[in-house]
């Protein structure tokens, strides 16, 4: 089997290659991605390593996507997941996650290709997220009680990054429409493991955990600035191994559509962040209060596992503590400190 991994050198991208690399007999595994992503040359390194080609296009190039050799199948990774670039760089935005995935599918379609697609949670409204929590000033821990299944309401505005994560999605489906090729939609929530060079607005979870370790300041944004916001959270192996469990049965299971996080059993505000990465770093840090919040944020997300679950019988294995602790045993074995300023 051919694989094509487009942003193959992001986190998920460089993780999934080189799980698949080892699981599936005789693959042919490719990266493409124009490392234009800190820590993206890294993980090409990492990738040479096992094997692995990275091609060095931008998946808004038409042309060149539509030179490739053919693919069995291509899981399209590639992605402008920050929320707030949405705001200062819509065009990167809209040509990386849109225009990228219109020329994925007209290669899909010209070579008879498979697709599976990481999609996204923040597809979902953002003023019906609002309406979870009764009051959005978050001066003590948030009730949990709710998850958001795959039903849940997308018509309103989720910022520019979910639009394009939508309207892919909608692409998918027109394309394949009545055609032999089969696809799968997955809607990830909040992904964290090691290599993964985490931001405040993207990857917020290892760039806790290393601003304890290397003694850095962070900030609790928004939503009153206490820190209460919570999300679940996925360990980067446990997505390797639903993708992989989609691969082997796409031919029996395709065309749906599935919310995939962490669950009830994985979720965290900030502040529980915090003191899990203290105990785990032995470190304090400065962490400042930002009472203003961005019009793009939400309070509240744990995804509902249900349908993937029913599907598949795959939940997830590996707890938010050891997610964290790969993650510190990562920054311990790596000199990572200039990636985390």
């Amino acid at each position: 089997m051919k694989i094509l991994i487009t942003g193959g050198c992001g986190f998920v991208g460089s993780n999934l290659a080189i799980f698949l690399k080892k699981r599936i007999k005789n693959a042919n595994v490719l990266s493409l991605d124009n490392l234009i992503r800190k820590g993206s040359e890294v993980n090409e390194k990492r990738l040479k390593r096992e094997k692995i080609t990275n091609l060095r296009i931008d998946v808004s190039n038409s042309k060149k996507i539509g030179n490739l050799s053919r693919f069995n199948l291509i899981i399209d990774c590639c992605a402008e997941p920050a929320i707030e670039a949405s705001k200062k760089n819509p065009d990167q935005v809209f040509n990386t996650n849109l225009v990228g995935t219109y020329n994925i599918l007209k290669k899909c379609i010209k070579d008879k290709s498979n697709i599976i697609f990481l999609s996204s949670s923040r597809v979902y409204s953002i003023k019906s997220l609002k309406k979870l929590i009764k009051n959005l000033d978050l001066k003590r821990p948030l009730k949990i009680d709710k998850t958001i299944d795959e039903r849940f309401e997308t018509d309103a505005a989720s910022s520019l990054y979910g639009f394009t994560k939508l309207a892919s999605e909608k692409l998918i489906k027109e394309f394949f429409y009545e055609k032999k090729m089969k696809y799968i939609i997955n809607r990830f929530g909040v992904i964290a493991g090691p290599w993964q060079f985490g931001k405040q607005d993207q990857g917020f979870v290892p760039l806790w955990v290393a601003r304890h370790f290397f003694k850095k300041k962070l900030s609790y944004i928004g939503f009153g600035g206490e820190g209460h916001q919570v999300r679940d959270i996925i360990h980067i192996n446990d997505v390797c191994r639903i993708i992989l469990l989609q691969i082997k049965k796409i031919n029996k299971i395709n065309n749906l559509t599935f919310n995939v996080g962490g669950g009830f059993k994985n979720y965290t505000s900030l502040k529980n962040l915090t003191n899990k990465c203290i105990k785990l770093t032995g470190n304090k840090v400065l962490i400042k209060k930002v009472k203003r919040t961005s019009n793009y944020d939400i309070p509240y997300y744990i995804t509902n596992n249900s349908k993937i679950f029913k599907t598949y019988r795959w939940k997830p294995e590996i707890n938010l503590d050891k997610t964290l602790k790969d993650i510190y045993s990562w920054l311990v074995k790596n000199n990572m400190r200039d990636y985390f300023k």
